[in-house]
Order: C-alpha cells, then sequence, then structure tokens
C-alpha cells in the first residue's frame, strides 16, 4: 500500500445532542473515511482518537504501535494495556530503526527519518489489514511547533483527524478528562533520542541507561523529567517547581546516575523544557 494524497473526510451531517462542534465534526471525518489504522502511542491523542473511532467506525479501526528502541518498555506496555481497555484491536509491531544506518547517527533530520520509516511500517500493516486509511493523534497545537515528522507523515498520506478538525491540545485534555482518562493530563514523552546531542550515535546500551534513569526518577515521584546524555554526564531536567525538591535528594540520584555508568551527574537550572539539545 503506497501512500495517498491528503483528502478531507469532514462534510456530511451528523449530530449528538450535547456534543461540541469539534467533536462532531470528528465524527463526521471518521464516518467519512470508513476506516482507519491508527499510528497508537498509548498518549492522550491517539488514545482520543481511537475511542472516538471505536464508537463511530465499529469494527473499522484498528490500533498499531510501532515498537522501537527509542520507547520505553514500560511505555509500550502502558499503551497496549490502554488499547486493551479501550476494545479496540490493536498489534504491537517491531520497527529496528536503529538499523538504519542513517538514523543511527542521530542527524538534525532523525525525526524525518524515522516516521518516514514508521509511515512505511503502518502503510504495510494497513495493506495487510485491507484498511484503506491511516492516522494518528497530530492535533491542531502540534502545526504551530517545529515537527518533521508531521512532513514525512503528510509525504506518505497519512492522516490528522484531530489537526484537520481544529482540535487543539487543550479540547483533546478537556475531551479525554471529560471520557474518565485518568492520563488526560499526562506530559508528552518524546522518544529517547532527543536525550542525546545530534551526531552522537545511537545505541542500545544508552538508550537503556537514559530509560532506567528517568523510570528511576518518575518512581521518586518527578514528572515530564529528562535524563540528557552528555558524554559520560547526566543532565537532569525537571518542572522548575520540582527543582528544590530534587536537589534534597542529591546524593540519592547521584549514586543512581553513577550505578548507571555516568560518572557526573548535574541539575540543569533552567528546568524541563523541549528542544533543550538543540543549543549543544
Amino acid at each position: 500500500m503506497k501512500g495517498h494524497a491528503k483528502m478531507d473526510f469532514r462534510s456530511g451531517e451528523r449530530r449528538i445532542e450535547g456534543e461540541s462542534t469539534s467533536m462532531e465534526a470528528l465524527r463526521r471525518y471518521l464516518e467519512n473515511a470508513g476506516t482507519a489504522v491508527i499510528s497508537y502511542s498509548g498518549g492522550v491523542d491517539s488514545s482520543l482518537l481511537a475511542a472516538v473511532a471505536k464508537e463511530t467506525i465499529p469494527g473499522e479501526a484498528r490500533c498499531v504501535i510501532l515498537d522501537s528502541p527509542l520507547v520505553p518498555r514500560r511505555t509500550i506496555r502502558e499503551a497496549k494495556s490502554r488499547a486493551d481497555l479501550l476494545g479496540v484491536p490493536c498489534e504491537v509491531v517491531p520497527f529496528p530503526i536503529l538499523e538504519d544506518r542513517e538514523f543511527y547517527k542521530n542527524p538534525r533530520n532523525r525525526c524525518y527519518i524515522c516516521k518516514r520509516h514508521g509511515c512505511a511500517i503502518l502503510l504495510e500493516k494497513a495493506g495487510e489489514y485491507g484498511i484503506g486509511h491511516v492516522m494518528d493523534g497530530v492535533n491542531a497545537s502540534d502545526l504551530e511547533e517545529k515537527r518533521p515528522g508531521i512532513r514525512a507523515a503528510d509525504e506518505a498520506g497519512v492522516l490528522h483527524p484531530l489537526a484537520d478538525c481544529g482540535i487543539t491540545k487543550t479540547e483533546v485534555r478537556a475531551l479525554a478528562r471529560a471520557r474518565g482518562f485518568l492520563f488526560w493530563d499526562q506530559p508528552s514523552t518524546p522518544c529517547l533520542a532527543t536525550r542525546f546531542p545530534y551526531g552522537y550515535e545511537l545505541n542500545f546500551e544508552d538508550l537503556r541507561r537514559i530509560e532506567e534513569a528517568e523510570e528511576f526518577l518518575e518512581e521518586c515521584g518527578f514528572l515530564g523529567i529528562r535524563v540528557r546524555m552528555h558524554g559520560n554526564l547526566a543532565r537532569i531536567e525537571v518542572a522548575k517547581g520540582d527543582i528544590v525538591r530534587l536537589a534534597m535528594s542529591a546524593f540519592e540520584v547521584s549514586r543512581k546516575m553513577r550505578d548507571l555508568g555516568f560518572r557526573f551527574c548535574t541539575l540543569d537550572l533552567e528546568g524541563q523544557r523541549s528542544g533543550s539539545m538543540e543549543d549543544v
């Protein structure tokens, strides 16, 4: 199955009393599409899309989780569990992106390369299922940010129902909360490649070290954290409101980082922020 031209499925009439205009648009979009393979991460965006797709086109939607070494094991398990709870058929598909000689060198266009390969797998699975459309959880707010992966998805013909219906991240969270999703306010979790400087060759060992370091900090009660790797130094980013609390646990945190093979451990006083590796 090859990529296809971008299509507009927003036309048509369907109203459910009490629903927001954007949700009505999303249901019309899905009804007109008729079938969907959903690129599923377990996050709030793709979960909302999967839930509405199950209701709107029952039996015609499937989720696919791309299982790459860039995604923490816990995230894969949680995503599969959430898909099962939603009642949407879900397949976990291996995604050996580190086998790509261009990608593992961690170039600045890594997101584009990764998404291009991922979309090819999704389109292949859609062909196997006999489903005509691949969709993802990109929302309208994402279009305002620098997202090279979206360009790759567009080139492959992947659809963005939430974005096409004008649904922002804020609205996604509100809709998810109204549905009782306990993870409605879950922070975004960019892939583990973002923890390394551009040009640093990615490998399984370092990815697992970062994964274990962040899992340790999450178990200590810190959410939305990042552990950035600079050679033998681990730079920890937490929310600004958590900086003092983490500093009070400096000995335990530093010891864990040393156990993971880091010689030095530092706390970033600017706090957690997206794109901090752009400055390296």
